[in-house]
């Protein structure tokens, strides 16, 4: 084994946990769960930690936790087995960062644009590599979320940001593992789980008439755990017709045997805010309330051979108006989400199999989208009568999927494919192949390649939705894409780099165009491909220098794309596809003040929006008149005491007071202070 040049120490390697006098996995005398990490499992090891025990104890060791389970294939991986790159967001990053929702997070990675109306993750569109908000597939704990109406209401969240362990983000299409959603990448949020019987709550003020309040419980009783929180979160509004209104409640259980173990989930939300110019930027005075009800239960066998079935519904209802207390423009949705995913996997002399089935139905009704009710359903709605759902759409998606996987001592191939059959298509089944393949020369280092291909079927906004402004198309063709992916990635105890490059092969790529400027909006397809380059890494300043550094860690990260379209069909402005980040670059900086106690995080983003839209800030001009997106620098800043059962925390966002637009006509809050504290017990 190589010696280790930055500790100066022989790292032991953990092939197996063992009762050797080091495992902690012994004392605890309990069966334990490792779970499903992934990349950036070492950020999650805190070197600060270990340093701190080796000067105490000169027996203590560097242990190097290569050997653990990652996401990215239908079968668990080690770190060192897997084939594919996956981004992970620490429990300890979530933290430190200067946000208070999953949304304002994922902004700070360099692959991801996040396109926002409003504050606390309020209508925000998250797309990876210079797709749309459409085309990823969000999860939480491994169960699809994605909502059919619409992408706009994919990210309306049930959990708070203190329910949250980590976030993987899978690049790429990942149709093979996650389903046709997953066309340009997948992003699961993984919620804590309970260990003890815990109480906790938070409180935060802020400019703009912040208020929000939060309270979360744990019960932990032999081989059952549940656990329940609930926050409200309500501000007046940072600019004009942003105020909002949020509440989340979330309950998790599990149970535990030796045979099987059984998980289940529970999620509600319920927004209430001021859309400005959400579907048209000549009405200011828009509004939006949605409800959300999620729920799941997932089950795991234990032994050579694993079968892992999954059972879930999710519901959502949607008003929106188009001028706020107006029937004028304002429209009712209903959709329901109901599915079942059989997962089963083994090992053999030849690598690790897995195969399974999905079945995932999707239906609406709503009084726009769809097709006509031959009986109108009336729509309930406590204090409002004489309303009734017109319209009415529902689709059936199976899958089948059967992947293998080679593992040698130096190089993984994981090969497989999904056979998909849509209702709303025909009743053929259509493949989709992909390979993913790693080559490990050292310890450090990886290289990688894949190749896949996905599909995505129209939302049913896309088909059908109509309005005095926008104009859906029922003849729209799902997308497809072949994505490329080569790469390479370098770590160790101290530093952690890689350099990827991709290309996205696209057909009948979805967007929203004017063909002029006195047209309307219409939903229609085009060949697009999107190329680019990603480049990321981690220096863990502590770990090196020892716990003397007043320096935590810097993180750096950076992506290039370059989009091109392959048809000739001319249009006068894109709402959504075309109006891709080119350049998007964060860094990341945690220090002390003047104990470990007192940190500060600052947070950089710069970027770059290709594409434009129409302004509507002059009145003289009713047309409107196209204006390209500006570039922005933001600068976001964190201080935090943290104690062992509470935090106190100060934010400043938006520190240099910049004015910015992630959409058109909407310009992003300025400077906004807030200030909180956090309290977790032990009973």
């Amino acid at each position: 084994m190589k010696k280790n040049k930055f500790t100066k120490s022989n790292p032991v390697r953990w092939k197996r946990f063992s009762n050797k006098s080091f495992s902690v996995f012994s004392s605890l005398k309990r069966e334990v769960n490792i779970g499903v990490l992934t990349l950036a499992t070492l950020s999650f090891a805190n070197p600060t930690v270990a340093i701190a025990q080796q000067e105490t104890s000169k027996e203590l060791q560097t242990y190097t936790l290569e050997e653990i389970e990652v996401t990215g294939s239908r079968v668990p991986l080690t770190q060192t087995e897997s084939a594919r790159m996956v981004t992970v967001l620490s429990k300890p990053e979530i933290q430190a960062a200067a946000v208070q929702s999953i949304n304002d997070l994922l902004k700070h990675v360099a692959s991801i644009d996040v396109r926002q109306r409003g504050e606390f993750g309020i209508q925000t569109d998250i797309s990876i590599r210079g797709g749309t908000f459409d085309q990823i597939t969000v999860l939480l704990n491994g169960v699809n979320i994605n909502n059919p109406q619409t992408g706009h209401l994919t990210t309306d969240f049930p959990v708070s940001m203190d329910d949250i362990e980590r976030i993987e983000i899978l690049e790429g299409p990942a149709a093979r593992v996650f389903g046709t959603s997953a066309f340009n990448g997948a992003i699961n949020i993984v919620t804590k789980g309970a260990d003890s019987n815990q109480l906790g709550a938070d409180l935060i003020t802020g400019g703009y008439g912040l208020f929000g309040a939060g309270a979360r419980g744990a019960l932990v009783h032999k081989n059952f755990k549940h656990q329940l929180s609930g926050s409200y979160r309500q501000s007046d509004g940072a600019t004009l017709n942003s105020d909002f209104k949020t509440g989340k409640a979330f309950y998790q259980g599990g149970a535990v045997s030796n045979i099987v173990d059984v998980n289940w989930q529970l999620g509600y939300s319920n927004q209430k805010y001021g859309a400005n110019t959400f579907y048209s930027a000549k009405y200011d005075d828009q509004y939006e309330k949605n409800q959300r009800i999620l729920t799941s239960v997932q089950a795991k066998t234990k032994g050579w051979f694993t079968f892992a079935p999954t059972v879930y519904w999710n519901r959502t209802y949607d008003n929106f108006q188009l001028i706020k207390g107006k029937l004028a423009g304002e429209n009712f949705h209903m959709t329901d989400v109901y599915g079942a995913n059989l997962n089963a996997h083994f090992s053999s002399l030849i690598g690790k199999t897995a195969f399974g089935a999905e079945f995932r139905n999707e239906g609406i009704l709503s009084t726009n989208l769809g097709k006509p009710l031959t009986k109108d359903q009336e729509v309930k709605i406590a204090g409002q009568k004489d309303l009734y759902y017109t319209h009415k759409d529902n689709r059936t998606n199976i899958s089948y999927y059967l992947e293998h996987n080679i593992l040698l001592d130096k190089f993984t191939a994981s090969l497989g494919v999904m056979a998909n059959m849509n209702t709303a298509l025909d009743h053929k089944y259509r493949f989709y192949p992909g390979v993913d393949l790693s080559y490990r020369p050292t310890d450090n280092w990886k290289l990688f390649a894949s190749w896949n291909k996905a599909l995505r079927m129209p939302t049913f906004t896309d088909l059908y939705y109509k309005s005095p402004t926008q104009e859906g198309n029922v003849g729209l063709k799902p997308e497809e894409t072949q994505a490329y992916n080569i790469g390479v990635k370098y770590h160790n105890s101290i530093l952690s780099a890689s350099v990827t490059g991709f290309y996205h092969k696209g057909k009948h790529m979805i967007d929203w165009v004017m063909y002029n400027a006195q047209d309307v909006y219409h939903s229609a397809n085009f060949k697009l491909d999107n190329r680019g380059v990603e480049l990321n890494s981690r220096f863990d300043i502590e770990a090196w220098y020892g716990r003397n550094s007043w320096i935590k860690h810097l993180q750096l990260g950076y992506t290039y794309i370059d989009q091109k379209r392959k048809d000739h069909v001319e249009i006068y402005r894109s709402n959504y596809a075309l109006n891709y980040l080119k350049h998007k670059f964060v860094a990341n900086l945690q220090h002390k003040v003047f104990s470990n106690k007192l940190t500060m995080n600052w947070a950089f983003r710069w970027q770059d929006r290709m594409g434009d839209y129409t302004d509507f800030s002059n009145k003289e001009l009713p047309d409107g008149v196209l204006r390209p997106y500006p570039s922005f620098c933001l600068v976001d800043l964190k201080v935090q005491w943290t104690e062992h059962k509470y935090q106190v925390f100060a934010e400043a966002n938006n520190l240099l007071n910049r004015t910015y637009f992630d959409l058109g006509n909407i310009p992003q809050a300025g400077f906004w202070f807030k200030a909180g504290i956090k309290c977790n017990f032990n009973l």
